[in-house]
């Protein structure tokens, strides 16, 4: 059962670029909280460039959890990122603190917040289907998806093998489109607020575009030769990671280092597109725009509607 006296849980979401990390932030500061990385990359160690992972220097003294905890050659699966993260969020409430997710990827969000309970697995049948991606690449097999599941297809990108093979394995094992697993919008607790940052595509696009250019001239490639000597390529899912499967391709010599700048820039955006998708379905986010002055205020007066609702009757 839900503590009816805990702290709020506060989640920060929008897509990249948009000034999550900054909100954040400021809302730790002002609620004396704590911040949980909700970011599927940023867990991996030596990740920072292309994550724009905060360095420790700019955290403000503020304790930040689930940054650095898996070398590049792990996998981090959303099941083992939903318990971790309610871990941490436990133990951070029972210390009388409110913690604050912050991090672009909405489907480990909605894993933490939202009554999500995971299929089964099978290392046989993940293995099998695992090695037809081998076989034939992400988009054969997500054409096969389309085939037999057609809307798990529609919400997973065709190259993003890793979900198509988890979207097949759950079929064969349950019979029921993968789309069915998916959490409920529904949160675990009700003493729960999301926030959303609202903020204009011509903005976000040229804030997508400054952000890559800053991140190669601070070293992408350099970071990414460095990851693939400690195995990066050998890594499911940090070698998935944007910007570094396109400076991966650059030192391969597949792409010219203008050309890799510009795919990242243009995966960015596509991602950025796909979370604001996933986000703008949920109702019960509270959306304040990117520039406004009091928007700290904004989010402040969210988070104690939901403390004073969820509250008991004294």
């Amino acid at each position: 059962m839900p503590d009816p006296l805990a702290p709020p849980v506060v989640a920060v979401i929008g897509p990249t670029a948009s000034g999550k990390t900054g909100l954040s932030l400021d809302l730790a500061e002002r609620l004396g909280g704590e911040v949980v990385n909700t970011d599927a990359m940023q867990v991996y160690r030596g990740m920072d460039i292309g994550t724009a992972k905060l360095p420790p220097a700019e955290r403000r003294g503020i304790p930040h959890h689930l940054l650095d905890t898996q070398g590049v050659r792990e996998v981090a699966t959303v099941a083992q990122f939903q318990a971790w993260a309610r871990a941490v969020i436990r133990d951070i409430r029972a210390r009388g603190a409110s913690p604050v997710l912050v991090g672009g990827s909405a489907l480990y969000t909605r894993a933490i917040l939202d009554r999500f309970e995971f299929p089964g697995t099978d290392l046989g049948v993940r293995a099998r289907w695992e090695a037809e991606l081998d076989a034939v690449g992400p988009a054969a097999l997500h054409a096969r998806l389309a085939a037999t599941d057609p809307a798990a297809a529609a919400r997973i990108p065709a190259d993003n093998g890793r979900r198509v093979v988890r979207a097949l394995e759950v079929g064969e094992l349950t019979g029921r489109s993968y789309t069915a697993s998916l959490p409920e919008l529904v949160h675990v607790d009700p003493r729960t607020v999301q926030v959303g940052i609202d903020i204009d595509r011509t903005t976000l696009d040229a804030r997508i575009e400054q952000r890559v250019a800053q991140m190669y001239d601070d070293g992408l490639v350099d970071e990414v030769a460095r990851l693939l000597g400690e195995g990066l390529a050998e890594g499911r899912t940090a070698s998935r990671a944007i910007g570094y499967q396109q400076a991966a391709a650059h030192l391969a010599g597949e792409l010219t280092l203008a050309e890799a700048r510009e795919r990242t820039v243009i995966a960015t955006r596509q991602f950025a597109r796909r979370q604001l998708s996933w986000w703008r379905k949920d109702p019960r986010i509270v959306w304040v725009p990117h520039d406004a002055d009091d928007r700290v205020e904004r989010a402040l007066a969210a988070v104690r509607a939901v403390g004073t609702a969820s509250a008991p009757d004294r």
